[in-house]
């Protein structure tokens, strides 16, 4: 699962131990060498299905880790790109790693429940940080996330499909979120990294909520399951424009039925 350049099992116990920031700020120097990072056939199967969306002026990456998805939003924002992330030491490798030329790149320590922005974005990306939210906290993200897009904007991230249950993948990732349970339930302060704490009808469910038009967008270079269904979806959740959310549901005309 690890490269020769990774963590050493050691270096993983350590971070499991402490917490969520302090845990990432100690992973921070390897994490592109662990199968935690996005992989890049993801990130560029994103980046293509948004430049058929865009282009888009300004955009933000939400938990941008060590900036991988960061290089998905200076392919397709013309002005600026801006990474938010609550550890600094992601963020320190994350600009190491900018690449000169392009929009202008900046760079904000913030927790993603309390975003520091007002509606300053046309595009927010996230990639795998969800599991890193309890459910309960799932309504005020995406309302941030609302919050500092302008209106038309759109918040997408990737989406793969669960795992068959009793397949091998099921198998580890049950494995693993019953450890952080019994992890979190004996030591403090917790870690919160969940694979199977969030499930697509609740996040569909509470992007609603928060106000959002949400599309979905196959990403056809993963294929399709034995079922028919996408292995791999972009969710695209809009932000409405200002007169078009003011009108709300009420707004839509219904035509009446012709009578005989």
């Amino acid at each position: 699962m690890f490269s020769p350049e990774g963590p050493r099992l050691r270096e993983l116990a350590v971070q499991m131990l402490s917490s969520v920031e302090r845990g990432y700020d100690l992973l921070a120097p390897k994490f592109d060498h662990t199968p935690f990072r996005t992989p890049d056939s993801v990130l560029e199967a994103t980046a293509a299905a948004l430049r058929r969306l865009g282009p888009f002026d300004s955009g933000l990456d939400l938990c941008c880790g060590t900036g991988a998805g960061m290089e998905v939003l200076a392919g397709v924002c013309r002005r600026s790109v801006t990474g938010v992330d609550f550890s600094a030491g992601m963020l320190d490798v994350a600009r190491e790693r900018t690449r000169p030329g392009g929009p202008a790149a900046a760079w904000v320590r913030a927790d993603a429940r309390a975003l520091p922005f007002g509606p300053a974005f046309d595009l927010v990306v996230s990639f795998g940080a969800f599991g890193h939210f309890l459910p309960h906290e799932l309504p005020g993200l995406f309302t941030q996330v609302h919050r500092v897009l302008r209106p038309g904007g759109r918040f997408a991230f990737p989406v793969v499909a669960p795992p068959r249950p009793g397949s091998l993948v099921y198998g580890m990732f049950l494995v693993f979120d019953a450890a952080m349970r019994v992890r979190n339930a004996v030591w403090r302060p917790p870690f919160v990294m969940y694979y199977r704490s969030l499930r697509f009808g609740a996040l569909r469910r509470e992007l609603d909520r928060a106000g959002f038009r949400v599309a979905l967008h196959p990403l056809p270079e993963f294929g399709r399951r034995p079922d028919g269904s996408p292995r791999v979806r972009l969710v695209v959740a809009e932000r409405p424009a200002e007169r078009e959310a003011a009108r709300g549901p009420s707004a839509v005309r219904v035509r009446p039925r012709r009578a005989g």
